[in-house]
């Protein structure tokens, strides 16, 4: 007979903590380390151009940009799944998959959502998050797969949330340390600095109505445009 874990961790079993822990970690065969989010043009631009900037760059995303949209979906996603609203999951992914801004931003957000279910139906077998997949082939976003995977499995939506912003912003510190370039302890301060904002976008998320949701970063979406004719380019977004 399994033996059953019941330690806790900051709300989390030990099951859902794991889980959640492998499907934040870089290993997991998502290919965010391919995208900077309209970053490299801003750089190109020198528009971001030491660890101040990147900061600001990363918050403006995360507050402001898919930062602010996809963590709301994300949070849709989890409640329509922990409920077994098949449905309502249905018109999260596909409001998810039309809110893109650029071709890029949906290439980013759609292929990452598509490696991320390949895995995870393979690795953390659930028959519900297998049949939702099936329903939206190749046309879910990270952040709604995610937010599936997470509500099906047991992980708490507040953990779940903030954690998937903080790899989504962890994501682009790594690309600026690389474009700009900085120091990887650069790297970690940027990232430390970021913790109250990713907490922030994680209430925000938490509060916000998917009926009403709005946001405006233009500036954003014109660097992920011009980026798509960006001369030489170490990333797909």
């Amino acid at each position: 007979m399994a033996t059953t874990i019941t330690t806790k961790a900051g709300g989390l079993d030990a099951g859902a903590l794991h889980r959640l822990l492998a499907w934040l970690s870089p290993a997991y065969p998502v290919g965010g380390f391919s995208y900077s989010h309209g970053l490299e043009m801003a750089v190109e631009e020198g528009r971001v151009t030491d660890r101040g900037g990147l900061t600001a760059y990363v918050t403006t995303v995360l507050r402001a940009g898919a930062g602010r949209i996809d963590g709301a979906l994300l949070a849709a996603a989890w409640r329509a799944a922990a409920a077994d609203d098949a449905a309502r999951l249905d018109e999260v992914a596909q409001l998810a998959a039309a809110w893109r801004g650029t071709a890029e931003t949906a290439l980013e957000a759609l292929a990452q959502g598509a490696a991320f279910t390949a895995v995870t139906r393979t690795a953390w077998p659930e028959p519900r998050f297998a049949g939702f997949v099936a329903r939206h082939p190749r046309a879910l976003t990270h952040a709604v797969a995610f937010g599936a995977a997470a509500g099906f499995q047991g992980v708490p939506l507040r953990p779940a949330l903030a954690g998937w912003l903080a790899g989504f912003a962890a994501n682009l510190v790594s690309a600026g340390v690389r474009l700009v370039p900085l120091g990887q302890t650069d790297g970690q301060v940027a990232t430390a600095a970021l913790l109250p904002v990713v907490e922030t976008a994680a209430d925000a998320a938490l509060a916000a109505d998917p009926e009403t949701l709005g946001t405006a970063a233009p500036l954003l979406d014109l660097l992920s445009m011009r980026h798509e004719t960006q001369y030489t380019r170490l990333f797909r977004s």
